[in-house]
């Protein structure tokens, strides 16, 4: 892993500026547009529920129905067990009609061109629903005894925790007190509900599933029908079995999961947790020794791979998880302290050498660990985070860490990522996430291409870069975490930029809207601004749209090789546009000499478009206009070859090479052939190369 490959991971030296005559550090963001370029996925911008308008206004791409109550979902029933959340209950939806609320989820988010997530209950037992459609529960007092706690509605409806000595939890309840046995055949039928009603993955239908929601929790979120902790064996026997159900109607459906909860359930399953929790984490846990003593995550994967080698049967395309950060972030409190570890904690999705303050403490970098994970025990599988949250929607510190978090999705080129929940419209984290997907209001985005770029020191701004495939702009986004203003530097290299660049905005001034600012001048290669204290700020840099090499200043390092091409130089004799074009000078016998330039800043995917003059009478039988690619590339060569009878003599010749899409950059050359059949003295032109 390159530890210098993004903004928030660098540590450099500040540059200085003066604010009355006193020296003060500016912060340099170095971005480099050809280094560590790769595809963001736009998934990552994902949310769970969005409101009626938000998918649309956030420019959503996907959206995510799930949750402790998703586990309990009777879609026969169209109603759920909330579990732990909310004293047992089964609750019923207030429409009856079978399957309604994920129908009703799918439709809204068709609406706004938003891809759904649906959780298939793989819990033993669901939601039923009592007689009028009526509440049930599993913790009757008038049955199980007195509990510390009741539903004021409905008094009768315990937490399942006894007043006895100790507040043990109440155990041996029966299931079908407010539960139905669930079974894979049961949830067959609500995929093929779906099918028909939608279509399959690849028309139109639900493309994701993700199987259940938690699993290491389902003895404390669902103890009224799973008080026992889930196991190794038990999971893996859930997924073969209900993720077979979903694989045997939709060959192409993307299957999403454990979708476990956090820290602790990526390493030990719920059986060894509960041991754990009476017996201590120091000695040897049943569960993990049974299965090898392999982590929990990395044992799933492991055997799930083993099924498909046997079967045939892909039961897992994307590894997922949630995250949640454990020192209070996710939470209301925008304290300076709890600010400061906001600001930091972010790194725990990344950072190799960031280790978690909380009672993690350990090295989490959490998205590499589930590459490697990927890459070890199951090659080819997506990753995701489905949950997470930091916290402090209405404020402009929980708007800083989500617009931190979304770009180092992007960077870190995690596949999928889904938070918990979309806040309330307008709220700053709410436009930390619009200013990804739709900063202008016409769903412009981020760039679709991370690129390289650096800062000092993440926890108090990070930035991050991309490229936008459709007009090539630049877009830089600077998040101030801190509570006073940066100076900030913007150096850009492997780009030619316009001159100015479009300024969008979140800060203490524009705190229910993103402003746009007016343009910031882009002076050569650098951008150099003042963010305001907890702000966003997103810079749209058009690429310029001069050309490459114009030889206005000179032959621009272009250079020559082989006979019988003496000498390149600028000249005023020909050109295309402007006053200069560079002069290609032969004398002597027959060959195919090349006019190049060594190491251009070319990005991969692009249309490279040369303008080259012939004289009449000349020798040349062709040109071959070209890039080559370095030894990282095969030292691949890409070229437009043109005979002689195709060009146009005493006039310019407009041709075009297309560098490969997976191109390794930068490029070795960009240059022209040429080929000569006799000894011959005179001069061709080229001028307005560009992409």
């Amino acid at each position: 892993m390159n530890v210098s490959s993004w903004c928030a991971r660098s540590v450099g030296i500040p540059a200085l500026f003066l604010i009355g005559g006193v020296a003060s550090a500016q912060t340099v963001i170095s971005v480099n547009a050809q280094s560590n370029r790769h595809a963001i996925n736009p998934n990552v911008y994902g949310a769970a529920f969005p409101a009626s308008g938000q998918g649309a206004d956030l420019n959503l791409p996907i959206a995510r129905y799930g949750g402790d109550s998703a586990s309990t979902y009777n879609w026969n029933l169209n109603g759920d067990n909330r579990g732990s959340d909310w004293f047992f209950q089964s609750i019923p939806d207030s429409v009856a009609t079978a399957g309604y609320r994920g129908d009703n989820f799918i439709s809204t988010n068709n609406a706004s061109g938003t891809q759904s997530l649906i959780t298939i209950p793989m819990l033993n037992y669901i939601a039923n629903i009592g007689s009028g459609r009526s509440y049930l529960w599993s913790f009757s007092v008038a049955k199980y005894g007195p509990q510390t706690q009741t539903d004021v509605y409905h008094p009768d409806s315990g937490n399942g925790i006894s007043t006895a000595s100790g507040n043990p939890y109440i155990t041996g309840n029966n299931p079908l007190d407010a539960c139905i046995a669930n079974s894979s055949s049961t949830q067959q039928s609500w995929v093929q509900h779906l099918i028909s009603t939608w279509g399959n993955s690849g028309s139109g239908g639900v493309k994701y599933y993700l199987m259940d929601n938690e699993p290491a929790l389902w003895n404390s979120t669902h103890r009224d029908v799973h008080p026992v902790g889930e196991t190794y064996t038990e999971l893996y026997n859930d997924y073969v079995s209900y993720a077979g159900a979903v694989r045997s109607l939709d060959a192409n459906a993307q299957i999403v999961g454990p979708e476990e909860w956090g820290w602790t359930g990526y390493f030990y399953s719920g059986y060894d947790a509960a041991y754990a929790a009476v017996h201590g984490w120091g000695g040897p846990l049943p569960d993990r020794t049974s299965h090898g003593n392999m982590d929990h995550i990395p044992w799933l994967l492991q055997n799930l791979k083993s099924y498909q080698t046997s079967s045939g049967k892909q039961l897992l395309n994307v590894l997922s998880v949630h995250y949640y950060p454990q020192q209070g972030e996710y939470s209301n409190d925008d304290t300076a302290p709890t600010q400061a570890i906001r600001n930091r904690s972010t790194r725990s999705l990344w950072d190799p050498n960031y280790t978690d303050t909380s009672w993690i403490d350990s090295i989490v970098e959490l998205i590499p660990r589930l590459k490697s994970w990927v890459s070890t025990y199951y090659p080819g599988l997506q990753t995701a985070i489905t949950e997470y949250n930091w916290g402090d929607e209405s404020e402009l510190n929980g708007a800083t860490a989500q617009a931190d978090i979304d770009g180092i999705f992007g960077q870190q080129a995690l596949d999928m990522a889904s938070r918990w929940t979309v806040p309330a419209t307008g709220t700053p984290a709410y436009l930390a996430m619009k200013i990804y997907r739709n900063y202008d209001g016409n769903k412009s985005t981020f760039g679709d291409t991370s690129v390289s770029c650096t800062v000092p020191n993440p926890d108090t701004l990070s930035a991050f870069a991309s490229q936008r495939t459709s007009d090539s702009a630049l877009t830089v986004m600077v998040i101030n975490k801190v509570t006073s203003s940066a100076s900030i530097q913007v150096n850009l290299s492997g780009f030619t930029p316009g001159t100015s660049a479009t300024v969008y905005q979140i800060s203490s001034a524009t705190q229910t809207s993103i402003n746009h600012l007016s343009n910031a001048t882009v002076s050569g290669t650098t951008l150099s601004a003042t963010v305001p204290a907890q702000s966003i700020t997103l810079y749209v840099i058009p690429q310029s749209t001069a050309p490459e090499y114009d030889f206005e200043t000179g032959t621009q390092s272009w250079t020559s090789s082989g006979a019988p091409i003496t000498s390149v130089s600028q000249s005023t004799t020909q050109h295309f546009s402007a006053t200069h074009s560079l002069a290609v000078n032969f004398n002597g016998a027959a060959g195919s000499p090349l006019a190049y330039v060594a190491s251009p800043s070319t990005p991969a995917g692009k249309t490279v478009t040369f303008h080259v003059w012939i004289p009449s009478g000349s020798k040349i039988t062709s040109i071959q206009p070209y890039v080559q690619q370095g030894s990282g590339g095969g030292w691949t060569w890409t070229g437009t070859y043109v005979a002689i009878g195709s060009l146009a003599t005493n006039a310019w010749n407009t041709i075009t090479v297309a560098v490969p899409s997976n191109a390794v950059t930068p490029l070795y050359q960009l240059g022209v052939q040429f080929t000569t059949s006799a000894t011959w003295t005179g001069t061709c032109y080229i001028d307005a190369v560009s992409w």
